[in-house]
Order: C-alpha cells, then sequence, then structure tokens
C-alpha cells in the first residue's frame, strides 16, 4: 500500500483487478505467472500488459503461504566482519540464483544466544531449509529443528555421528600444514594467536599446529599460545603488543595465527612497533580471504575454498529440502598453503 500527499491509502493492485483490466478470469491471471505454457500468446501479453499499466507486483508470501512451502534458504553466519563468511555466503547465493530461490542472510556475532533467537525466526518464517555456521556444532537445537521439518545443514564445522549434512575444512591438517612451514624455515619458537576457545575451528588449528610440533620431536609446552577474545585486526594488534612485551629470549621469532584478520592486525602492528617481517617475525594466517594477497606486505596463508564451501553446502540443503531418499553427507576439503612475502627462508 501507498500513502498519498492527502493521506489517502492507495491499494495495491490485485489478481482481480489484473483480471478486470485485461477482460480475463482471475485463473488465466494465475496461470499467466505460475503456468504461462497454459495461456495464448494473446492472452499472456494481455494480461501481462494490464500489469504493467496497472503496476503489479504478484504477493509471493500469500502464495508461499497457500503451498506451505518457502522458497528462501537461510545462512545464519559466526561472523558477518569476516570476509570469509561473505565469501561463503557469496557460493550459497550462486547456487541460489540458478533454482529460483531467495537467500536470507543472518549475523550470530559469535553469539549463542542470537543464534538461537535467528533460528527460531527463521522456523516460524517456514524457510525451506538453514544453512549455518554455529557458535556449538552440538547444539539440540538443531536435532529439534530437523525433527520439526526445517533441514539444517552445518557449513565450515561437523557434527559428531552424521546427524546432519555438513561441509568443512580440514583444520587440524591446516594448522598442521601451516606449523610444519614455519618449522621448515628453521623457527624454533612458534606461537598460535587465536580465541576465544569456544570455536571449533581455533581447537582445531591450534591443535594441528601441536601435532606437527610433535612429529619434529618437540614438546607441546614448546608453541606458545597467545589468546583472544576474537578473531578480530584489533585483537591482532593487541597480540602484537603482547608479543614485542616478551623478553628476547623467549620472544616468537614465527607466529601462527588462527585467521587471516588476526594476522592482518598483527602485521600492522609489527609495522608500528619496528618489527620486521619476516626477518624479526614471520606470519602465517588462515583462510587467504582477498585482503591477504592485498595486504602491502603479502601475506602467507592457509587457504580454503571459501566459495565451493557454500555451493556445495546450498546444493546438499535443496537436496535434502526435495528428494526424499536424500542422504546425509559430511564434505571435508583440504586445505592449501599459500606462501608469500610475510615468510621466508631463515
Amino acid at each position: 500500500m501507498v500513502v498519498t500527499a492527502a493521506g489517502a491509502v492507495a491499494r495495491s493492485a490485485s489478481v482481480k483487478d489484473v483480471a478486470a483490466a485485461a477482460g480475463v478470469s482471475q485463473g488465466t491471471v494465475s496461470n499467466v505467472m505460475n503456468r504461462p505454457e497454459r495461456v495464448s500468446a494473446s492472452t499472456r501479453a494481455r494480461v501481462q500488459q494490464a500489469m504493467r499499466e496497472l503496476g503489479f507486483v504478484r504477493n509471493e508470501s500469500a502464495r508461499q503461504l497457500r503451498a506451505g512451502k518457502s522458497r528462501v534458504l537461510a545462512y545464519v553466519m559466526l561472523d558477518a566482519s569476516n570476509p570469509f563468511f561473505t565469501d561463503v555466503a557469496q557460493g550459497i547465493e550462486d547456487v541460489a540464483d540458478g533454482t529460483d530461490l531467495s537467500v536470507f542472510i543472518c549475523n550470530s556475532a559469535q553469539r549463542a544466544e542470537r543464534e538461537r533467537s535467528y533460528l527460531t525466526r527463521l522456523e516460524e518464517q517456514r524457510v525451506q531449509g538453514v544453512l549455518i555456521t554455529p557458535v556449538d556444532p552440538e547444539d539440540p537445537i538443531f536435532d529439534d529443528l530437523a525433527r520439526r521439518g526445517t533441514p539444517v545443514v552445518i557449513v565450515d564445522r561437523a557434527r559428531s555421528g552424521g546427524a546432519n549434512c555438513s561441509v568443512a575444512v580440514d583444520d587440524v591438517l591446516g594448522g598442521r600444514l601451516a606449523a610444519e612451514h614455519l618449522l621448515d624455515l628453521g623457527h624454533e619458537r612458534i606461537a598460535f594467536i587465536g580465541g576465544p576457545e569456544r570455536i571449533g575451528q581455533v581447537r582445531d588449528r591450534r591443535e594441528g599446529a601441536w601435532r606437527a610440533l610433535g612429529a619434529a620431536g618437540r614438546s607441546r609446552d614448546d608453541l606458545v599460545v597467545v589468546r583472544t577474545d576474537a578473531l578480530t585486526v584489533a585483537e591482532g594488534r593487541s597480540a602484537a603488543d603482547r608479543i614485542a612485551g616478551m623478553a628476547r629470549k623467549v620472544r616468537p621469532t614465527a607466529v601462527f595465527c588462527a585467521n587471516d584478520l588476526l594476522a592482518l592486525g598483527l602485521l600492522q602492528q609489527c609495522v608500528a612497533l619496528g618489527i620486521r617481517v619476516p626477518d624479526d617475525l614471520a606470519i602465517v594466517g588462515y583462510d587467504d580471504i582477498d585482503f591477504a594477497a592485498a595486504a602491502a606486505l603479502p601475506l602467507t596463508s592457509m587457504r580454503q575454498p571459501r566459495r565451493e564451501l557454500g555451493r556445495t553446502a546450498a546444493k546438499l540443503l535443496i537436496d535434502e529440502a526435495t528428494n526424499p531418499d536424500h542422504t546425509h553427507q559430511q564434505v571435508l576439503f583440504t586445505p592449501e598453503l599459500v606462501v608469500r612475502a610475510t615468510t621466508r627462508q631463515r
């Protein structure tokens, strides 16, 4: 509805209005919108002309309500400030665009209570299915949603027992490859920067670094762990200050960061503090977001197939929502080390 200058409300054109203007039945108008092949070309053109003249916009919500099925997918991302998740969302949209679906994007901001609130509202909206990078993949709410008929696909994590489809990257392997790269360069004092602890990706990437040290005959205690409250540029700058404040004999000569935002903040603050990268401190990030290669000093990073994660997850969700013979799949991609200027041979 539109409010006119005089304050009167102008009613939106209805199917009945279009039918009257075109001189056809309401059923014919419905066929033009939903089954155009059933209507002759001349009648279809007359109806479409009436729609344009009246400014008719179909009520998709009403149609979906009558059908009992939404044409909407939802993606609940973990952190909208991280370009990794927006790249995943683009992959989801790539698939949705090709199947005449819309995508709702929600941001839990790493807060479990906000995540649950979104999931409740999305179920009330009868979305066709939910893709989610969860705060806690073992939350029983995902079982509840599936039991009530809302398919859920876990993105960038996996649930134990294969209770849902999931699409993820082998983060333990990624952490191991990152730490092995630094060990191969001759670094003995290596730090891991990441947090908070509740995020599974942080735990897995740190575990991979520990395994690399163990394989090299080193103790887990040899990994300097710098915990952060978030995976942000600001936390990376703060971590740089903490490292700079360490005594020289224990200060790490290399750092593996749990994501690229931390690594870019660390790099930025190192420049401000006069710490030479990679001569004084080598840096490896994780995700290989576009900003990693575009940094003033291009960042070595573990590359994840971000858009492919989204595309694969969306295909699994659509199959679950439409295929009665659907079986859950757990897809695991392999990360790739991309070496750039922030690491080099010592």
